[in-house]
C-alpha cells in the first residue's frame, strides 16, 4: 500500500523530473530478467539532488512512525536501500544497519553487516520493489539471524501480481512512497504520454513476461 496520494503523486513527479525515472513505450529497455521493459527506474539518481532527497528521508520517516512504531533499527537493502537507511536512521536517532546480496567471500563474511542485536524490531528500507525476490531475500536473512522484522518501507513499486504475492507469501507488510499507478495518472494528467502509451504501459504492468512494445499512432 502507499502511504498516501499525496505523497505518491510529489514523489512520482520528482522522479520523473529528475529522470530517475524515464517512460519508452516504444523503444523499451531490456532487464536482466529478459523482459522488456518500457520503464526504467533509478532511484539513486534522488541521492544527487537534496531537495528530492530530503522529502523522501522525511516520507520515509512519516511512513515509519505511522505503521511501525515499535521500530528499534532501521536496515537497508544493498545497494539502492544503504544510503536512504542511513538517512532515515539518522533522522530518527536509530541504529543502522544493511543488508548484503551475498555473504562477504573473507573476513567474517557477513550478510548482515551493522552492530544490532537478536530480536530487535527491524524496519527494512529499499529503493525498489520489482518482483520482490531481492527484497524479501533480505527479509529472509533477517528472520534467520532472529531478529523481528516489523515490514519493510519502499520509494517505488510497480505493484505486479507476483510481487504483491510474494510479499503475502512472507508475511511482510510493504508500505511505499510511490507506486506504478501514480506515476501513470501523473504521466496522463500532465500529458507526457500518449493514449496509445497508456495502453501499452497497463499492457506491460498486468503481464511484464508477455509484453511487446508498439508504435504510438501519430
Amino acid at each position: 500500500m502507499i502511504l498516501n496520494q499525496e505523497t505518491a503523486t510529489k514523489i512520482a513527479e520528482s522522479l520523473l523530473q529528475i529522470k530517475a525515472i524515464k517512460l519508452q513505450p516504444t523503444n523499451p529497455f531490456n532487464w536482466a530478467s529478459g523482459w522488456k521493459s518500457p520503464i526504467y527506474c533509478d532511484n539513486r539518481k534522488s541521492l544527487s539532488y537534496p531537495p528530492v532527497r530530503t522529502y523522501i528521508r522525511q516520507q520515509f520517516v512519516e511512513a515509519i512512525r505511522e505503521h511501525f512504531p515499535n521500530v528499534d533499527v532501521i536496515a537497508g537493502v544493498a545497494t539502492g536501500g544503504i544510503a536512504h537507511g542511513a538517512l532515515v536512521a539518522e533522522a530518527m536517532g536509530l541504529p543502522f544497519a544493511y543488508i548484503r546480496s551475498s555473504s562477504k567471500g573473507h573476513g567474517m563474511q557477513n550478510l548482515i553487516e551493522g552492530d544490532i542485536f537478536k530480536d530487535q524490531n527491524v524496519v527494512v528500507i529499499e529503493d525498489l520493489i520489482s518482483t520482490g525476490g531481492s527484497s524479501l531475500k533480505a527479509v529472509d536473512a533477517l528472520r534467520d539471524s532472529d531478529f523481528n522484522v516489523l515490514g519493510m518501507v519502499a520509494i517505488f513499486t510497480y505493484g505486479f501480481e507476483l510481487s504483491v504475492k510474494n510479499f503475502v507469501d512472507h508475511n511482510c507488510k510493504l508500505i511505499t512512497l510511490s507506486d506504478y499507478n501514480a506515476l501513470i495518472n501523473l504521466a496522463v494528467d500532465s500529458n507526457f504520454i500518449s493514449p496509445d502509451d497508456l495502453d501499452s504501459l497497463t499492457q506491460w504492468r498486468e503481464a511484464p513476461h508477455k509484453w511487446s512494445p508498439t508504435v504510438s499512432k501519430s
